[in-house]
């Protein structure tokens, strides 16, 4: 990537993981979400990893991506990793050393993707599969893995931080936070609280446990219930969730996102900026509560 796309290595690697159809986030959220991720990746030189194409989560990267770029802003180095087999009008990208048109309009009754074009490079994986995910889990992991083994610092034999930052999501989601929390060394994990389904459940967990990372009966209760009926799940698959929701608990150090003092900093930036010294302390939950996106104003720090 570095001598390919002439890449600069970053100070800082995003990586965004959330809901992977599309879902509507209230007002105020989406504008936190998307200036407080483009205000850290620009004054930290970081580079942000998605699913690159244009629906979920990934959408609503791509629009704060193409509100920056409309208003001439610094460049923003953002990576989209997709399933080549999930990708529309994919033969259009086939060729080498040469520039292709690619329609990025989606057809609705497709049952592909589009590439988000907002995103500056891509990184397309192709394990034979057509018209499902799976095929870039393994190669994003181990990219993230090298990406943090490079220095950029030789004399401290500092490496690239790695945040993991969280957008609604399904199971599949708690999963990948519970893997970036277990990291050698962890992956901070920043969860946008509000946003829905699997952030909500993580944010609920984390409010309520005690410092050893458990909960009392009546939080366990709540939890398999809304874990129930935000998947859609039995009581036994929910159990399963329950349980890797727990493990993330007592992998957490918590960080509070501050008060009056930093009612006026856009806090998804200052927490990624946090996290961006935490990666090799300790493995860190950082929520951005619900209260913030009602209150916060969003300026530089």
């Amino acid at each position: 990537m570095v001598r390919e796309w002439q890449l600069e290595l970053p100070t800082l690697l995003i990586s965004v993981h959330g809901g992977l159809q599309n879902f509507d986030l209230p007002p105020k959220l989406k504008q936190v979400f998307g200036k407080g991720l483009i205000k850290a990746a620009v004054t930290t030189g970081a580079w942000i990893f998605t699913g690159g194409v244009s629906t979920g989560v990934i959408r609503h990267v791509g629009d704060a991506l193409k509100d920056h770029s409309s208003k001439s802003r610094g460049k923003v180095c953002a990576i989209g990793i997709a399933p080549w087999g999930i990708v529309e009008n994919k033969e259009d990208l086939i060729g080498k050393d040469v520039t292709c048109p690619y329609q990025t309009m989606s057809n609705p009754l497709s049952k592909l993707s589009v590439l988000n074009s907002s995103h500056s490079h891509f990184i397309l994986s192709d394990n034979g599969t057509t018209g499902k995910y799976g095929a870039e889990v393994r190669l994003r992991r181990q990219l993230e893995k090298h990406i943090s083994l490079q220095k950029i610092n030789t004399r401290l034999g500092q490496g690239v931080p790695v945040v993991c930052l969280i957008l609604e999501g399904g199971p599949n989601v708690i999963s990948i936070v519970l893997e970036s929390l277990k990291e050698e060394p962890p992956v901070p994990v920043v969860v946008c609280d509000g946003s829905g389904r699997a952030s909500d459940i993580i944010s609920f967990a984390h409010k309520y446990c005690e410092e050893d990372g458990l909960v009392n009966e009546s939080v366990k209760d709540q939890l398999l219930v809304t874990i129930q009926k935000t998947f859609n799940y039995s009581r036994s698959q929910a159990q399963q969730i329950y349980l890797m929701v727990m493990e993330c608990m007592k992998k957490r150090a918590l960080v509070g996102p501050g008060s009056s003092a930093s009612a006026h900093c856009c806090i998804i930036s200052r927490g990624l900026h946090l996290m961006q010294h935490l990666t090799e302390i300790v493995p860190t939950i950082y929520l951005i509560p619900q209260s913030f996106h009602r209150t916060a104003a969003c300026k530089a720090i």
